[in-house]
């Protein structure tokens, strides 16, 4: 899990690999959760941590980024419901995290993504 961090994703199935910033999380998700300790990496162990694992145990939003990520639809494409007591043994939060470069880059990924206010803060 990260709170904000770049990624590489495609935008389409069979797409070239791009780097892109992935936004911050969204209020009341886990990730916003985990990045609200202020610890910026840790390993939370669930499997027989009743102490933990109650808060865990609670609905909340659960961001999943694979190999397409769309950030103008993050919130319908990229965000399920899910308790983490309840599905993992662990969980590993790195606040901010890098994209992996891939074996064979582009010049589309070396660029990465345009800056949000492009035109206009050319």
């Amino acid at each position: 899990m990260t709170y904000a961090a770049a990624v590489t994703a495609a935008s389409n199935w069979d797409a070239p690999a791009e780097r892109k910033r992935v936004r911050p999380a969204l209020a009341g998700s886990y990730e916003d959760l985990f990045h609200a300790t202020r610890i910026p990496n840790f390993l939370l162990k669930l499997r027989d941590a009743d102490w933990l694992s109650g808060v865990l145990r609670e609905q909340r939003l659960e961001r999943a980024i694979g190999v397409i990520y769309l950030p103008e639809s993050e919130r319908v494409s990229h965000y399920l419901h899910a308790r983490l007591a309840d599905q993992f043994d662990a969980v590993i939060h790195m606040d901010q995290t890098r994209a992996v470069a891939p074996l064979e880059r582009t010049a589309q990924w070396q660029a990465g993504e345009l800056q949000e206010t492009y035109p206009f803060a050319v």
